[in-house]
């Protein structure tokens, strides 16, 4: 496996990490739905703290799905969409290869049927 392979399947896990929690898909769709915004707004939003959020946002952070900025005294957060736009690429390209071999899986199990049926047609003349 090449470094750039290593690098891509890195992120992408990363990616897939930090969607796997509830809360931190949450947050993403808050923060896509209201653009930048602090943490403290964000957890006026949902059931847990602006501990946990934080917590939450540096997860995202790392996968690459968020970026924070301070503005004066706050941070405010924002979508960052690269990362999760090379996974959608990712999982696009497996989908691609997946219907590529259930079009393959079709096509001979139709061949098998096509030539039972002339076997049985040919057989009975």
């Amino acid at each position: 496996m090449t470094d750039i392979h290593r690098d891509a399947g890195e992120a992408v896990d990363s990616v897939l990490v930090a969607l796997a929690d509830p809360t931190r898909r949450q947050l993403l769709e808050l923060l896509a739905a209201q653009g930048e915004i602090t943490a403290t707004t964000l957890a006026a939003q949902l059931p847990v703290s602006r501990q946990a959020v934080v917590k939450h946002l540096a997860v995202l952070d790392a996968a690459g799905l968020v970026s924070g900025g301070r503005v004066g005294r706050e941070v405010r957060y924002a979508v960052r969409p690269a990362a999760l736009d090379a996974t959608a690429r990712w999982m696009a390209a497996l989908a691609v290869d997946w219907d590529r071999r259930l079009a393959n899986i079709k096509r001979v199990a139709e061949a098998g049927t096509a030539g039972e049926r002339e076997k049985r047609s040919g057989g009975s003349a």
